[in-house]
């Protein structure tokens, strides 16, 4: 919760400080933002690389374990339809590529804002922090009325490090391994939904 607060924080200084104070050019340019994207690709590497558990309990699952984060794609994707629907002012493939970041905003509003531009990139941003902080705040209202599965899928990519505590908490600790092989799973695909996305 507080690593979610201090994320917001940053974003909020970052707009303030983007729009009352005269940067160099070296923060307005574009290659900042793809070095920036290199190095976040780097440390998931290295990630999930170095996290055995992750690698051993997937081998200890049946194949049923890869139905949650197809549901989590399929009722992601499935909302955007529908808020494509109702707000109708940009692309269906702008809202798919959003929906996109599962969660992960600062991977997926770096990828956007290469593609797309910064305003959506934001929109990107601002959509998958609320995300996370759904899923954290709203974990034991999910559980009552949606079952114990229902905060991994609305943790998306987070449910391998930032939700994993609450979701831990509120589903049980039987329901550890599904969240952080979910999480993983998750987090690998955002690149490719979103650029894929992107380029339609």
């Amino acid at each position: 919760m507080k690593g979610s607060l201090l994320i917001a924080l940053c974003f909020l200084g970052g707009v303030m400080l983007g729009r009352f104070v005269d940067l160099p050019a070296i923060f307005l340019g574009e290659e900042l933002t793809l070095y920036v994207l290199y190095a976040l690709m780097f440390l998931v590497g290295i990630s999930i690389g170095s996290d055995q558990k992750t690698l051993s309990a997937l081998k200890q699952q049946n194949w049923r374990i890869f139905l949650v984060p197809m549901a989590t794609w399929v009722g992601t994707f499935g909302g955007m339809v529908l808020i494509s629907l109702v707000l109708g002012h940009r692309s269906l493939t702008d809202y798919l590529a959003v929906g996109a970041g599962f969660g992960y905003y600062s991977l997926s509003a770096v990828f956007i804002t290469q593609y797309k531009g910064a305003e959506l990139g934001t929109i990107a941003l601002v959509s998958n922090i609320i995300r996370e902080l759904f899923a954290l705040l709203a974990a034991p209202l999910l559980v009552k009325y949606f079952g114990r599965l229902a905060p991994i899928s609305v943790g998306g990519a987070t449910t391998a490090d930032t939700t994993l505590p609450v979701i831990t908490k509120y589903s049980g600790k039987e329901f550890v391994v599904i969240s952080v092989v979910h999480g993983v799973l998750v987090d690998l695909s955002v690149p490719f939904w979103v650029s894929l996305f992107c380029a339609l």
